[in-house]
């Protein structure tokens, strides 16, 4: 089966009308001109149309009435051939008051034939290739965003000119121990598969990077060192922020991108002078941290250049709208999305848009409970105490049992390995959320139950009984969680 992509013919040559319409199916048998050439691959030329073959050939085409319009005609049909692969066909029929086709014509345009067929593989495998880089990179963004106590997060990403290929900007809100957050955006330069497949590498880097726990400056340098050791020749800008909601301050670093806007609690914008440092991928540039103290209420408004390039314009009167009283600190992060896009995207913009805006509501100090143990195995009981007094003032007793039993657990492991400190930290959220943190980097391994002897049993219970847990390395040593759910009222 064929579909016809093409229709050309003179006025005077008869009705064509009728039967032939681009856009329609055709199917070509073996025993006509057309369906020779697509077996054989080769030029067929017909100096003359029989009857008997304009009968078929009308037939195949759907239209006996297509025959006398045919008859008395020289044919020529070329394969439109491209790396190995049929095509489809070119089929020629001159007037019958001309001369036949003969074997110059036909090699004269079979090189046209080949000339066409490689243009139409191109432009298929283009298309292939532009499917495949959107699929991948849409795949690897975040379609809803995460729900972390003390911020709001609404993301939004749009794809650039559809002529154009596919970007590779990226966003990321990651959590991290304590209740804090990481925020991410960044931009591969470039367009089309590989800039995609770049953008992958760097976003799961990223995520990995961030598990450590490493300072925004740290974590840039990290990427930058990976990105080189991988031999990647693409460069990106990125801006890793992280948000601490007990201590209410934002600590910030960039890679050359686009510096984020702070809008406050009053509405007005501040765009955040940070470091520049350089895209990913440059080396020998240090990347530094800036920490800024946030108020509850504000919002941090992050975003790759698409959105404030300006055609014929500088970048920096994009920015300046973006730091007007354009959003509304009462809004959610959601209509702050919207509000933006609406008043700086533009339908004639080429670039991708990646755009993220985090609320900061922190987290109470009454919500927050904090203690620093002696590396003593006696403060396993103390712990227990204090957690059992703390969930009281709470009205958590409910989770008294559960929670005493997990913390003895873990502290029991931090007392064994730690050096000098280990810390205990609940925070009330939706959520209970308990960390015990210690000076030992060296993170604990669930092992089978079949190999635990009297000891090592206290992660198989954290398992079995806390809703999520996890761990982490710090800057200093490592941090064991665990997250349970509130009792219904």
């Amino acid at each position: 089966m064929l579909r016809r992509v093409a229709l050309v013919y003179n006025e005077t040559g008869g009705a064509w009308d009728h039967v032939l319409a681009e856009g329609s199916l055709v199917s070509m048998p073996r025993r006509t001109p057309p369906g020779m050439a697509l077996q054989l691959n080769q030029p067929v030329l017909v100096p003359v149309v029989s009857e008997d073959v304009a009968v078929d050939y009308a037939i195949a085409l759907g239209g006996v009435r297509l025959a006398p319009v045919v008859t008395g005609r020289s044919m020529l049909v070329v394969p439109l051939s491209a790396r190995g692969t049929v095509l489809g066909i070119l089929k020629l029929l001159r007037l019958p008051d001309r001369a036949p086709f003969d074997e110059s014509d036909a090699a004269t345009l079979k090189e046209l034939a080949v000339r066409a067929a490689l243009s139409l593989d191109n432009a298929r495998l283009h298309r292939a290739e532009a499917r495949v880089a959107t699929t991948l990179q849409r795949s690897m963004i975040p379609t809803r965003p995460p729900q972390i106590p003390g911020v709001q997060i609404a993301h939004r990403y749009l794809p650039g000119d559809p002529k154009a290929e596919v970007g590779g900007d990226w966003f990321d809100a990651i959590q991290l121990p304590g209740s804090r957050v990481a925020l991410v955006v960044g931009d591969v330069m470039g367009h089309g598969l590989h800039s995609a497949a770049a953008m992958g590498r760097f976003r799961t880097a990223m995520q990995t990077l961030a598990a450590l726990d490493l300072p925004p400056g740290q974590l840039l340098r990290h990427l930058d060192n990976l990105a080189h050791k991988l031999g990647d020749d693409h460069l990106a800008t990125c801006l890793y922020a992280v948000y601490d909601p007990i201590n209410r301050t934002c600590e910030l670093a960039s890679a050359g991108h686009v510096p984020p806007v702070l809008v406050h609690p009053d509405g007005s914008g501040e765009l955040l002078e940070i470091p520049a440092g350089a895209p990913i991928g440059v080396g020998g540039v240090p990347f530094v941290a800036k920490t800024i103290d946030v108020s509850d209420g504000s919002m941090l408004v992050l975003c790759t250049d698409g959105l404030v390039e300006v055609r014929g314009g500088d970048i920096g009167a994009g920015l300046a709208a973006l730091c007007g009283n354009l959003i509304d600190p009462r809004q959610s992060p959601e209509q702050a999305c919207d509000v933006v896009l609406k008043r700086l995207h533009s339908d004639d913009r080429k670039d991708d848009v990646a755009l993220l805006v985090a609320r900061f509501d922190g987290v109470a100090p009454s919500e927050v409970a904090t203690w620093d143990l002696t590396v003593d195995h006696r403060e396993v009981r103390r712990a227990r105490s204090l957690v059992r007094e703390q969930l009281a003032g709470w009205h958590l007793e409910a989770l008294s049992d559960t929670t005493e039993l997990l913390v003895s657990e873990l502290v029991t492991n931090a007392v064994r390995v730690a050096r000098d400190r280990v810390q205990l930290q609940l925070i009330r959220v939706d959520k209970l959320l308990v960390e015990v943190s210690d000076d030992n980097h060296t993170r604990p391994s669930l092992e089978p139950a079949e190999q635990l002897g009297e000891t090592g049993r206290g992660l198989t219970l954290v398992t079995k009984l806390a809703e999520r847990w996890g761990t982490a390395r710090k800057a200093v040593g490592k941090v064991v969680w665990f997250e349970l759910p509130l009792p219904h009222a």
